[in-house]
């Protein structure tokens, strides 16, 4: 079956949430939910997400799937928050405890977090496939731009999470832990490998020279305009490439908080003795 797709956009991260379903009055799944957080009061807010419930109960979906691409670094989650509010399971890559182990370093995190991906619904092993109710689905294991990114395919679409963006964009960094820009590289292509009228759904947009805003894109397309891995671009170039302009980015402004939460499937960490959860800022940590 073609998937039903709603897209969503936050122009605060530049992040692009979905909601893929069979059919109106079906199931759904959402894709990278967001929830808003101001980091100048550490107040978080529901905006974004609330857009998904609103559009969830006008279609009539069963949200079966709440499906992570990654632990992001440029928004918290609102995983959490919807499950809460119409239940689903939420679910990430296997390979997440990667990610786990270097944060509960950095972060220095109580003794009783796990590394092992518990905190999530489910751990989708690399070429798993599953249903979205009618829909078939399977989860792509593309690392590169953390050693835990998944895709997912469902119908002639799939949701690339931080691989590749537009191609006037070009690809994600590599420079965070375990990030590898050999390994994106062979993601992505992967990724091209699949006919070229496959769309390609975006994570972020971060448009150029005032476009608007885009959400897919086709094999095809990026196999022929991509800035960073077009046709004819060799694995040596795009990690040369990759590596310089990485050397000159800044830290994304929502990376400290934002895995804090992600790496806890959009949970908090545990409130204090006051009743107030906090979020920990490492001095000189990365």
């Amino acid at each position: 079956m073609t998937p039903n797709i709603l897209s969503f956009f936050d122009p605060v991260t530049c992040t692009a949430s979905y909601i893929v379903f069979d059919r109106e009055g079906g199931t759904a799944a959402v894709i990278d939910p967001v929830l808003d957080y101001d980091p100048k009061s550490g107040r978080t807010k529901t905006k974004s997400a609330d857009s998904l419930l609103t559009a969830l109960e006008e279609k009539g979906l069963r949200l079966e799937w709440i499906i992570e691409t990654h632990a992001h670094a440029d928004h918290l989650s609102g995983a959490h928050y919807l499950r809460n509010k119409v239940g689903g399971k939420i679910a990430i890559g296997v390979h997440i405890d990667q990610v786990q182990n270097v944060f509960k370093k950095l972060f220095h995190l109580e003794p009783e977090f796990a590394v092992n991906g518990s905190q999530f619904d489910h751990l989708f092993q690399e070429d798993e496939t599953f249903h979205i109710g009618d829909l078939q689905a399977k989860a792509l294991y593309v690392p590169g731009h953390t050693p835990a990114d998944m895709a997912y395919q469902i119908g002639d679409a799939i949701f690339v999470g931080d691989t590749m963006f537009m191609p006037d964009v070009g690809t994600a960094r590599c420079d965070f832990p375990g990030g590898d820009a050999h390994m994106l590289y062979r993601s992505v292509h992967r990724l091209l490998g699949f006919p070229g009228e496959t769309r390609l759904y975006m994570c972020h947009d971060y448009p150029p020279n005032g476009r608007e805003v885009r959400f897919y894109t086709t094999v095809a397309e990026q196999r022929q305009h991509n800035i960073h891995v077009r046709d004819g671009i060799s694995e040596e170039d795009f990690v040369a490439m990759r590596k310089k302009r990485d050397a000159t980015l800044d830290m994304p402004m929502l990376i400290l908080p934002a895995v804090q939460v992600n790496i806890r499937a959009g949970n908090p960490p545990p409130p204090e003795a006051n009743g107030i959860s906090y979020l920990k800022i490492p001095l000189n940590g990365i």
